[in-house]
């Protein structure tokens, strides 16, 4: 099984005996059985401290992957990872880091851009919500030649523990012509999850990478409306398991994208 960290670099709230800011750099792995710690004034926290640190931290045993949630220390930590050898992976899921973090009472908070529309050009023609069993959710797409799928495998039902019978709520979106591009176009974007948010109009917005937030549907619809918050009472009942799915049209022939999608815990 390949090793992989979970990395936080950020400035901390203490102060050196010159009074410098400190940066504080947090590893460890999921099951936070391996933890390092290490400060450094605010003038030396560049990647060659961080990649000196995290030689130090691996004794001789690398990771293969790091995973990093804070956009403010991504791109040290990439150029950390590229003196390495060690990949870096933007991801919002590093649950143990994170966990870490709260213990120390550091802030957790990052700041979230408003959402943006979608690319005009990427548009679909139409979308609906829909519901899956989640007995059958995996099964009916795992075996069919759908050319982006990402059903991972810790957002599998079974593993959440969920009753084969739970219907699992989520999104159709018909592309028409622009299916393939807007498939991959999403596939890009790191797609977590997709939220019904009330307001004038109301509006389906989508959660991706980091902190990217994405408009893909307003309605002033009643019945839309009414759906959408069914839609949003599924996922609660799903444990936050919901899916996007993206294909040509509704002939139910042939599919561009598929994802299965849940909020952090």
């Amino acid at each position: 099984m390949s090793l992989v960290w979970q990395a936080d670099f950020y400035r901390s709230s203490q102060r050196d005996t010159a009074g410098q800011v400190l940066w504080e750099l947090l590893l460890c792995d999921a099951t936070r059985s391996f933890e390092y710690t290490a400060t450094c004034p605010q003038s030396a926290a560049n990647s060659n401290w961080l990649t000196s640190q995290i030689e130090l931290a691996a004794g001789g045993k690398f990771p293969e992957v790091i995973q990093v949630f804070r956009p403010q220390s991504l791109s040290l930590i990439e150029a950390a990872g590229r003196n390495l050898g060690i990949n870096v992976e933007p991801t919002r899921r590093t649950l143990a880091v994170k966990q870490w973090l709260k213990e120390k009472q550091y802030p957790l908070a990052l700041d979230k851009p408003p959402p943006s529309p979608l690319p005009e050009n990427l548009w679909g023609e139409q979308w609906r919500f829909a519901t899956l069993q989640a007995g059958e959710l995996v099964d009916v797409f795992a075996e069919r030649p759908i050319p982006i799928l990402h059903i991972p495998e810790f957002l599998q039902p079974i593993n959440l523990g969920l009753a084969s019978t739970v219907p699992v709520p989520g999104v159709v979106i018909y592309g028409g012509r622009q299916s393939m591009r807007l498939a991959r176009w999403l596939n890009e974007a790191s797609p977590v999850e997709l939220n019904y948010i009330a307001g004038e109009p109301d509006g389906l917005v989508l959660e991706a990478a980091l902190v990217d937030r994405w408009i893909v549907a307003t309605f002033a619809d009643s019945e839309v409306t009414a759906a959408a918050k069914l839609y949003e009472q599924r996922k609660q009942q799903s444990l936050g398991l919901h899916f996007l799915l993206v294909q040509p049209d509704d002939s139910g022939m042939t599919y561009s994208g598929f994802w299965l999608l849940r909020g952090e815990e």
